[in-house]
């Protein structure tokens, strides 16, 4: 396009527009296109895709697909429907492997128990049909190259709307070395069941002796603290102690090994 002389725009190509047409010509050069309140297209060479699609219904999928956690969106079908670049990096699996596919066939989860999580109509659907509230859990699963690992997973489930049926999200991550660090702790603190010595107290020292005798009377920690002049944190670690030298899951426990082997 130039300009007349008389500061008239004349296309270089096509009729000559009039002078009041001008500034619709430009406005119309610079936004070729108008969309509907509420459409946009997409930028990139998708473009051809995703044009004018609602901002409400891109919103959710492009939030879930840059979320931190893994997220595996299953529909009313119990296949899957997204699976994120985070679900990639833990599992190993392409979006491309996964969507179409029953979610129960790509995790195979397992509690620690090696019970099996993941089935047609596993217990996650049977609350959602229910429309119960869903706690999260932790399962041991394998990665697509067969690494053992440990997901900590959360579901969230969202209403039908625009056409679409519900969706079970579970957003899920990898808690694999926070379990190892469990697992070895609990290795390293734990003993045996049983008196480890000849006169039958477990090993146990004088200190450890006397808070058993204290918690036997039903005193508290910040009490046997008090007695004992120590501070209640003092008092929690020979606690442990005890009851690993007892092999006691409790402060029960112990008391009831204390008595029948006459340590009180």
């Amino acid at each position: 396009m130039h300009l007349r002389p008389s500061g008239v725009p004349v296309p270089r190509h096509g009729r000559e527009v009039r002078p009041d047409q001008s500034s619709e010509v430009l406005e119309n050069m610079a936004n070729p296109l108008r969309l509907p309140p509420g459409m946009e297209l997409a930028s990139g060479d998708r473009r051809e895709d995703k044009a004018m699609i609602p901002r409400h219904e891109m919103g959710l999928d492009e939030a879930l697909g840059r979320a931190g956690d893994g997220v595996c969106a299953i529909g009313s079908e119990g296949r899957i429907v997204l699976w994120n670049r985070s679900a990639e990096k833990i599992m190993g699996h392409t979006t491309r492997e996964v969507v179409g596919k029953p979610c129960c066939d790509v995790f195979v989860g397992k509690d620690e128990h090696g019970n099996r999580l993941c089935y047609q109509g596993c217990h996650v659907q049977s609350l959602v049909r229910m429309g119960e509230p869903i706690q999260n859990f932790d399962m041991e699963t394998r990665t697509k190259s067969g690494q053992p690992i440990w997901l900590n997973v959360s579901i969230l489930v969202v209403s039908p709307n625009h056409g679409r049926g519900p969706m079970t999200i579970h957003f899920f991550r990898d808690i694999t070395a926070t379990k190892d660090l469990l697992a070895l702790v609990q290795e390293r603190t734990s003993a045996p069941a049983g008196p480890s010595s000849a006169n039958g107290d477990a090993g146990l020292t004088r200190r450890e002796l006397e808070i058993l005798r204290l918690i036997a009377t039903g005193v508290n920690t910040k009490i046997a603290a008090e007695r004992l002049h120590v501070s209640p944190a003092t008092v929690r670690n020979h606690v442990q102690n005890i009851l690993g030298k007892l092999g006691a899951h409790s402060r029960l426990e112990a008391v009831a090994y204390a008595n029948n082997h006459r340590l009180l």
